[in-house]
């Protein structure tokens, strides 16, 4: 008995560093895939976040809804048109998202993080101004002469981020949980890349770290082994290697872009394991791939 209090002492012993240097930081979590389906997985992940805020870190959660869109498509007798892994998106369908991501997933873990204890709110892009969006212009290079432009229809880019109402929540001691979907220029509504959103929101919240939940251990060399502690120079490398390709080469990009724009540290974090968060942000070995400036 008294060995196994002593382990839970050394525990918490070991989080007192971490927890006292992300004091007042602000942490950006992108959280999507199996964390997010899981029933165990989704409450632990509120069980993090409800901790952070407690300790004095300031956690902002950009969340993705894939499959749920894809699902809800699907019941309503809509196919889904995917180009090079982006959603062709037209009006029907950009009401879907925005039932989707903002009504029904947000509200969802908005109301797993109270149930926690948390005093989390739902927001979207569109709220407060927070994502300003742009059209996604995807060209095909049909020969060699001429490219063609693929009209994806409501899928966006982030053309600015206005912090305000998100810095407001973190002055009031809430947690806020935001869609990807930004407005244009021309009052349209767009559905952006949730990994694009978070690491576009860490850059200029001059967030402490970004965390990207993944269905995988992290960035794994040729042999299988979990890569850690790279910095930018490397992780370019293992880019023109051919080390890092297909799915996750758009996280491993968006992770870089994030801390070439002042973010000190990003993380790509395996969210199938249960407090993926804490064990990543708080102890000494991690669950992912870190990679720094």
């Amino acid at each position: 008995m008294t060995d196994k209090l002593g382990n839970v002492a050394d525990i918490l012993i070991e989080a007192l560093p971490y927890i006292q240097r992300l004091d007042n930081k602000t942490v950006v979590i992108k959280y999507g895939g199996n964390a997010m389906v899981d029933e165990e997985l989704k409450s632990s992940f509120a069980q993090d976040i409800v901790l952070l805020k407690q300790v004095g870190v300031n956690p902002v959660i950009v969340h993705g809804g894939g499959p749920q869109i894809g699902n809800l498509l699907k019941k309503i007798g809509k196919e889904s048109i995917f180009v090079e892994g982006m959603r062709v998106t037209d009006q029907e369908t950009m009401d879907v998202v925005q039932m989707v991501l903002g009504g029904l997933v947000n509200k969802e873990i908005v109301s797993l993080i109270n149930s926690h204890g948390g005093r989390a709110v739902g927001l979207t892009g569109k709220d407060g101004g927070l994502i300003n969006a742009r059209r996604l212009e995807l060209s095909s290079n049909k020969n060699k002469q001429a490219s063609e432009i693929i009209d994806l229809g409501h899928v966006g880019e982030v053309d600015s981020i206005d912090p305000s109402v998100v810095k407001m929540l973190d002055s009031g001691d809430f947690i806020p949980v935001i869609a990807p979907i930004g407005v244009g220029k021309d009052g349209a509504s767009y559905n952006i890349n949730a990994d694009l959103v978070a690491g576009k929101m860490a850059a200029v919240l001059g967030a402490e770290k970004l965390l990207l939940l993944t269905n995988t251990s992290g960035v794994l060399d040729t042999d299988g082994k979990l890569l850690t502690g790279l910095n930018a120079q490397m992780t370019e490398q293992l880019i023109a290697e051919g080390v890092i390709y297909g799915g996750m080469l758009p996280k491993v990009n968006c992770a870089l872009d994030a801390v070439k724009s002042g973010v000190k540290t990003s993380h790509i974090i395996d969210g199938r394991v249960k407090h993926s968060v804490l064990l990543e942000l708080l102890t000494n070995r991690g669950v992912g791939t870190l990679i720094r400036g």
